[in-house]
């Protein structure tokens, strides 16, 4: 329901208005939002009263325009009645369309979400990436067979959206398109924000899937040991493919980049940092913030590989520092890897940013604001969920305490036993002694 709401009629001056009687206008007001109509009935300004918004007087034609006037304000009071008792948004532009005679303008999502889809495509680069605009023509036409497979129709009404329409949008994404909870939430999170566009233009009262909850589930994120890295690192492919694959890969998990800014990588971001050694300093490709980079030592493992491929003629010829075939390619070799190397994780180019949060960061004692500095999140908790805490680690930290304790217990060996435990074994004694003394 709407929360402000207002009627008014008022004489409106034309432009060129000398003297003589002047338009009445019908002004209605809905949250703020004002729509007027011509009542087209003049009155003279010397009888017209703004606190009744009514003509002064008792002859015939004004009563006859004070009744228009009367009419106009009943069909206005009844739109309101009519849109509520419809379930339709009580808008200004709606209760004018119903005090016209007019039909309803009818508001189809898929429209809106063209509109929305086209809208953004003129703006990559500048506040959209490439990877987002795909993602929701992806979601669109997820949307679009959805509702053709459901409901066989290619759109709905706004108004007609609600919680059985997400529902069944979720069990569709599950269990037809096969996707997981978390791709599921994304899909739906992506047309969500469609659906609050049409909220915040005031066409939809409120959200209609605001009793739907779209909660991710956390994701166990096994990185890799170092063992497993050195594996990779040191086996040898019979093909070049496989070997480049490799040495992209270990670049990452050695300097915490994901594929996009890999694959952006110039020779230009690599520099002399104020240590004496290599730095890389690159604007992440995720996030694009003015004046926000990530600066990023290079370990030798990684610098190798960037020696490796410094005179490649694919890497001059776009002036890159590595040679990265598309994400598809990329993850599908590393799968082929895993298998030749017999590791038995889901290798994909992301696992490499959390084995460098873990096994090559926070397992060598760096800080964690440090590796979240390095890996350019704007919140700790982002990296708290990259960096999962290895049984090595935790064995290691334990390890001093475990010697503290260890020699607090070396100095106490005499008397060692609990205190209940030595009275017991006492009163035991004193027992024994009582009873041979007795035979």
């Amino acid at each position: 329901m709407e929360n402000s709401w207002g009627l008014l009629f008022y004489l409106k001056k034309p432009k060129d208005y000398i003297t003589g009687p002047i338009p009445i206008y019908f002004r209605i007001t809905v949250d703020g939002v004002e729509r007027e109509i011509s009542a087209k009935l003049k009155a003279d300004p010397d009888k017209w009263s703004s606190d009744a918004q009514r003509i002064t007087g008792k002859s015939e034609v004004t009563k006859a325009v004070n009744d228009c006037l009367d009419v106009l304000q009943a069909k206005a009071i009844q739109a309101r009645t009519q849109l509520m008792a419809m379930s339709k948004p009580v808008t200004a532009d709606n209760v004018r369309l119903l005090v016209q005679n007019k039909p309803l303008e009818q508001r189809m999502i898929m429209e809106v979400f063209k509109d929305h889809n086209e809208k953004m495509e003129k703006l990559i680069g500048k506040d959209f990436s490439e990877g987002t605009m795909e993602r929701y023509d992806t979601s669109y036409r997820h949307t679009l067979s959805f509702m053709q497979d459901h409901y066989g129709i290619s759109d709905i009404d706004i108004q007609q959206l609600g919680y059985d329409f997400i529902s069944n949008y979720e069990h569709w994404l599950k269990t037809v398109r096969n996707c997981d909870h978390n791709t599921t939430m994304k899909y739906l999170s992506n047309f969500k924000k469609i659906v609050l566009i049409c909220v915040k233009k005031k066409w939809l009262t409120g959200d209609p899937f605001a009793e739907y909850k779209m909660t991710k589930r956390k994701k166990k994120r096994i990185p890799l040991s170092q063992i497993e890295l050195d594996e990779i690192a040191g086996k040898v492919f019979s093909s070049d493919r496989l070997t480049i694959v490799r040495d992209i890969f270990i670049f990452s998990c050695y300097t915490g980049l994901a594929y996009a800014d890999v694959k952006k990588l110039k020779r230009t971001d690599i520099f002399v940092g104020i240590d004496g050694y290599h730095w890389i300093r690159c604007a992440r490709k995720k996030t694009e913030r003015e004046g926000s980079y990530s600066n990023i030592p290079l370990l030798p493992a990684a610098e190798d590989i960037i020696n490796r491929y410094w005179n490649d003629p694919v890497c001059m010829q776009k002036d890159v520092a590595l040679p990265v075939r598309c994400n598809q390619k990329m993850n599908e070799y590393l799968k082929e890897i895993g298998d030749l190397c017999c590791i038995h994780k889901k290798m994909t180019f992301h696992l490499a940013r959390h084995t460098f949060a873990t096994t090559v960061t926070l397992s060598n004692k760096i800080p964690i604001e440090t590796v979240s500095r390095m890996l350019d999140h704007q919140k700790l908790s982002t990296t708290q969920e990259y960096a999962q805490v290895l049984d090595d680690k935790v064995s290691n930290d334990m390890s001093e305490i475990r010697s503290k304790y260890k020699k607090t217990k070396d100095s106490s060996e005499t008397n060692s036993l609990p205190i209940t435990i030595r009275r017991f074994s006492k009163l035991h004694d004193d027992f024994k002694t009582t009873v041979h003394g007795t035979l």
